[in-house]
């Protein structure tokens, strides 16, 4: 009996549903043999995959799904929030062979790129290093993601002890300094390290209490990983609307998170210069907070990205001031 092969075609995630693109476009991404589907005259169904191109309405309906989730995920308890973020890695751990397939085909597609038409972007997939500069291996790489997870899961409930202080005033008062979330952030993800990236960047928004709308990598390795990363949000306790992901260019999309004046920030690694003006340039123009990470490869340094420090840039410090007794 012949085996049928079928082509998979990859969503957004939006709102805990899984829609296709409003415009109905598709990008169609080959997982070995490097280029695009282009390349092969003949390429065989099972060995591309089609990932929905968000437009920037997919963008704007994120955004009012995100903006409604985020009042109810910052009233959460911190401590919930940790457990949910631990859940999701657990959601990560049971998809590993998953994971690290994507990865390694991947790496064989970028590798396979060298040479060709392809971009430097796409071909650092298999260039990803560690701190210490062994090659970060598809296993360690979803390894790390795990751990990220699990790290930020863990300071859900300690980073506001870190971040605030009790302030030294004069007078009969106490005076305490405590952060809030910002709101609705957009996360930007690198092309490489393509799983790593995208969860390294959105752990310690999430974790804090904001929503976070993500913009995967175009590689086929980051947006493939990004849109099963978006199956395991749903099978996760993550509430609808938390955490969307999309797939799509940048070129296409940067701007309108940069001109969107319902985002509150924007968070972003491996942005090339014109990019990062232009996100920049939005901002100045609406009062967005935007964090630009100028190297991607920092995120897989452990102790660097598992810092609380990076929940910092997307929260606001509340000032209050109580009676003491005399």
């Amino acid at each position: 009996m012949t085996r049928l092969s079928i082509t998979k075609t990859y969503k957004l995630f939006i709102d805990g549903k899984f829609p296709r693109s409003e415009s109905g476009r598709t990008t169609v991404l080959m997982p070995t043999g490097g280029g695009d589907a282009a390349d092969r005259p003949h390429p065989h169904p099972h060995e591309a995959v089609h990932v929905c191109r968000a437009s920037r309405k997919d963008l704007r309906d994120a955004v009012v799904a995100a903006r409604k989730a985020q009042e109810g995920w910052s009233a959460s308890s911190a401590y919930l929030r940790g457990q949910i973020l631990y859940r999701l890695a657990e959601m990560l751990e049971a998809r590993r062979g998953e994971f690290e397939g994507i990865l390694s085909e991947g790496a064989a597609s970028a590798t396979a790129a060298k040479g060709k038409r392809t971009s430097k972007a796409k071909a650092g997939a298999a260039r990803v290093k560690s701190p210490a500069g062994a090659a970060l291996t598809p296993a360690a790489e979803v390894s790390a993601s795990i751990d990220r997870l699990i790290c930020f899961a863990g300071w859900a409930d300690k980073f506001a002890q870190v971040l605030g202080c009790n302030n030294p005033v004069s007078g009969p008062f106490y005076n305490f300094t405590i952060p809030e979330p910002t709101g609705v952030i957009a996360v930007i993800a690198p092309d490489a390290p393509p799983l790593l990236g995208l969860v390294a960047l959105a752990a310690p928004v999430l974790c804090s209490g904001n929503a976070v709308i993500a913009i995967a990598g175009e590689t086929f390795a980051a947006a493939v990983c990004a849109c099963v990363l978006g199956e395991a949000v749903a099978t996760s306790d993550v509430p609808p609307g938390v955490f969307n992901i999309l797939t799509g260019e940048r070129s296409e999309l940067v701007p309108v998170v940069a001109s969107h004046r319902d985002l509150d920030g924007a968070l972003a690694a491996g942005l090339d210069g014109r990019m990062s003006a232009t996100l920049r340039a939005g901002a100045a123009e609406n009062l967005k907070r935007v964090h630009i990470v100028s190297d991607p490869g920092s995120l897989a340094d452990e102790s660097a990205a598992s810092s609380p420090r990076l929940i910092e840039p997307f929260v606001e410090f509340k000032t209050v001031w109580h009676p003491a007794a005399t």
